[in-house]
């Protein structure tokens, strides 16, 4: 299929996304291809980057928010989170994101929804909104905070600067940092290995760690670690593992 506002392309059981902006358009197709990916059994896991080393995504149009009354900036806010943030966040198959240029307010945004994130040496991410007089409203301030802990992400947020790469691995925020022209290469390879694994084990466990930020954290884990026993994979797993030989899950 043809997107208007983003490439899209597969190789294997690998889905990439290519974009640059996130405005309302861009984001009603994020969710038309995640919606289409999460029922499409050839695509095991997704990569999120930007098209070209420019920016992986600069953030909102800014113009969309103009003119928006207090009602209609929350109506936006939860549309876009419900309908792609909280989608990629509980993903049952693996994102990633990798970072290549900027990645400012909804960019970042987006990439802090993602369960993985890489950046490009010449990764700049940040979140730049109360230079607006706002705050982030696409689950910035829930994730930052989850994800790097309370005190750095307040400082993100609220001078407003923009981090290097080197500055966002430090604090935890991604996870590597390659050469721009290693970038895709990187990603691939980290989610190729991700995919040797069975993919209802890996849907557990995303849902498992995702329920560590909520009060039921540990139940949660629990129900996911028995659902893991209602299908064959984890009967393979162990067997195999007991037998000593390879696993055959696929």
């Amino acid at each position: 299929m043809t997107y208007n506002h983003l490439l899209v392309s597969q190789k294997g059981g690998i889905l990439t996304i290519a974009l640059n902006a996130l405005n309302q358009a861009v984001l009603s197709e994020l969710h038309t291809v995640l919606s289409e990916a999460s029922s499409t059994v050839s695509v095991r896991g997704i990569i999120l980057t930007g098209a070209g080393q420019r920016a992986f995504a600069a953030g909102a149009d800014i113009s969309e928010l103009q003119n928006l009354t207090a009602e209609e900036a929350e109506r936006m806010a939860s549309k876009a989170q419900e309908s792609v943030f909280n989608l990629i966040e509980s993903f049952s198959k693996p994102v990633i994101a990798a970072i290549n240029g900027y990645a400012l307010g909804g960019g970042l945004e987006l990439a802090l929804a993602c369960h993985i994130r890489l950046a490009s040496e010449n990764a700049v991410m940040g979140l730049p909104e109360l230079r607006l007089g706002i705050i982030p409203g696409f689950g910035g301030t829930q994730r930052l905070t989850h994800i790097v802990g309370r005190g750095p992400a307040l400082e993100l947020i609220l001078s407003s600067k923009q981090i290097s790469a080197f500055e966002a691995m430090r604090i935890g925020l991604v996870n590597h940092i390659v050469r721009p022209e290693k970038l895709l290469q990187l990603a691939q390879e980290l989610m190729l290995e991700i995919l040797k694994n069975p993919p209802n084990a890996i849907a557990a466990a995303i849902k498992a760690v995702n329920a560590a930020i909520t009060s039921d954290g540990f139940q949660q884990e629990i129900n996911a670690f028995g659902s893991c026993f209602e299908n064959s994979e984890s009967r393979e797993g162990i067997n195999a593992f007991l037998e000593k030989r390879k696993p055959s899950f696929f």
